[in-house]
């Protein structure tokens, strides 16, 4: 009887997983959806897609579906179903569609490490109203002499620390520096204040869990990260508390002078996410950008030279000891098309989260309501059709065109 029932359970279970394996399957299928597929049930292909792979490659995953299926595909993917995109027109089409047809997706598991009101999580009418805070303050305050001169300052300093040393951890000293340039330009705390390094150690804890697994026990870099951007939340509204008090108006011209000056539209709550996610930018983006420029100029001797001459003649034109101003950088054009080439070959962001908020129809491919989108960036990066030779470093090839096609456009 025992055996009968054992029997019996095992079909009953197995008549489930079909059951259910018929529906995971039947609920794609859609018409004019791109080719591809699904992977296993539950997992998808998430994992595949993670492998740790190069910079200046989409990694096997990628490749070899691209190669099997097109730049377009479906998948399974961040337990959603998903359309992947490496094409660029599909890519621009979906960037310049934001809020109307798609909207932003991440993963639950980073609405809670960035807070509910992250630009990254965020959409609307207030993802809007956020954004224009940052973007008004990135113009204004990027040109600012005050700005530049501290910037040129502490990278000198920074210079000057390495002389006599036989290797330097280069990667984790410019991380520092980047972020003490935006602790200073969002908070105006001097990098050797206290509160400074109180930042710095919690924003490192908070990076280390912002890139790890989601596993959330006692212990683990996220939950480290959970507490570290709680303990970053409770230092800003400090800040923002001792900014209230003063009662002065603008101090010091910095994020937070100019968002308190609109105190009433915004929370606390939001002042705190908004800067944290200028924090988040200057300290990840920035630094790995700048490591891949003199990673790839260290392999191109030319364009090293080249860049060295450029910045020679504009030096040649100040005064001994005159600092560097906006129209100083405006004639660094070899300058800037090595930071073209190093975004298109570096590829620091890989790719975004998006999800469809209607049905729908482009080109020859459907892409169903409520399916993940993956627009891929680094896909035209890398595309031969659109770069020639595209893991070659060659800063020249912004020279002559490929203004459409900037990386820029997708970071």
């Amino acid at each position: 009887m025992a055996e009968f029932s054992c029997i019996g359970l095992a079909l009953i279970l197995g008549l489930v997983l079909a059951l259910f394996l018929i529906r995971f399957f039947s609920r794609h299928d859609h018409k004019n959806l791109p080719n591809g597929s699904m992977g296993f049930p539950f997992v998808g292909e998430t994992l595949s897609l993670l492998k740790p792979h190069s910079s200046n490659s989409m990694g096997t995953f990628l490749q070899e579906r691209v190669s099997r299926y097109g730049k377009v595909f479906k998948s399974h993917l961040f337990g959603s179903p998903a359309i992947v995109s490496c094409d660029h027109e599909l890519n621009m089409f979906i960037l310049q569609n934001e809020e109307r047809l798609f909207e932003a997706s991440y993963p639950k598991a980073m609405h809670d490490i960035l807070g509910k009101f992250s630009l990254l999580v965020i959409s609307g009418d207030l993802h809007r109203k956020l954004r224009n805070f940052v973007v008004t303050f990135n113009t204004v305050s990027k040109s600012s002499p005050r700005f530049l001169n501290f910037a040129e300052n502490l990278s000198i300093s920074m210079l000057e620390s390495w002389k006599g040393c036989k290797e330097i951890d280069f990667l984790k000293d410019i991380r520092k520096l980047t972020l003490s340039l935006m602790v200073k330009s969002v908070l105006s705390i001097e990098p050797e204040e206290p509160r400074a390094l109180k930042i710095l150690d919690d924003f490192r804890t908070y990076m280390k869990g912002f890139v790890s697994l989601p596993l959330n026990f006692p212990g683990s870099s996220y939950s480290k990260a959970v507490k570290a951007r709680t303990r970053l939340a409770s230092t800003m509204k400090g800040i923002i508390n001792e900014r209230e008090k003063e009662k002065v108006g603008l101090i010091s011209g910095d994020f937070l002078d100019v968002i308190l000056s609109k105190r009433g539209i915004l929370t606390d709550e939001q002042i705190v996410s908004v800067a944290l996610d200028i924090l988040l930018g200057g300290y990840e983006t920035t630094s790995i950008l700048i490591a891949l420029i003199v990673y790839f100029l260290g392999h191109v001797p030319k364009a090293f030279q080249t860049l060295k001459e450029e910045h020679d003649a504009v030096r040649k034109s100040k005064q001994a000891g005159e600092p560097l101003d906006m129209e100083d950088y405006r004639k660094m054009e070899f300058t800037k098309n090595v930071i073209y080439e190093s975004m298109r070959c570096g590829n620091v962001v890989k790719f975004l989260h998006r999800k469809a908020i209607q049905d729908v129809k482009y080109k020859e491919y459907f892409i169903p309501s409520g399916w993940k989108v993956i627009p891929v960036l680094s896909g035209p990066h890398l595309d031969p059709s659109l770069h020639e030779s595209p893991l070659k470093f060659n800063p020249w090839r912004w020279k002559v065109r490929y203004t459409e096609i900037s990386p820029l456009n997708f970071n």
